[in-house]
């Protein structure tokens, strides 16, 4: 499960994952993601991890589309969410070495000129937003 968080500005917190991460330290990903615990649906997760990883508390979801296993995502289903939030985050510290708010724009730029500053999720989440969104 993933979340795109915007702020009214049309910006995309992004989040640059741990270094003490298994998979794909240090590199920038969607604002949040988790796994989906056991007894929990995605509908359920999404809120919790916008919750403990931004300190996000009741922001309006929408989901957005499913996503099948493959080796973009580690081989796990996911589903993308998205919400709007002005309000300032608290990232976890064990989770995230830092974030930022970034154009779609300046995403496009970034993402084409170093895929490989991205985790390999957020470049299949990111471009079928884009595509499906721009």
């Amino acid at each position: 499960m993933h979340v795109f968080v915007f702020n009214s500005a049309g910006q995309l917190l992004i989040h640059q994952r741990s270094l003490t991460k298994e998979e794909f330290p240090g590199v920038w990903t969607s604002s949040c993601s988790g796994h989906v615990s056991a007894g929990e649906s995605y509908d359920q997760t999404a809120p919790r991890e916008l919750q403990e990883e931004l300190g996000l508390a009741g922001a309006v979801l929408e989901r957005l589309e499913k996503f099948g296993a493959c080796a973009a995502t580690s081989w796990e289903f996911t589903v993308l969410y998205r919400t709007l939030s002005d309000e300032a985050v608290i990232p976890d510290a064990g989770e995230m070495t830092a974030v930022r708010w970034v154009s779609p724009a300046e995403l496009d730029v970034a993402v084409s000129a170093d895929p490989s500053e991205f985790s390999p999720v957020f470049l299949l989440l990111y471009g079928w937003y884009r595509r499906t969104f721009a």
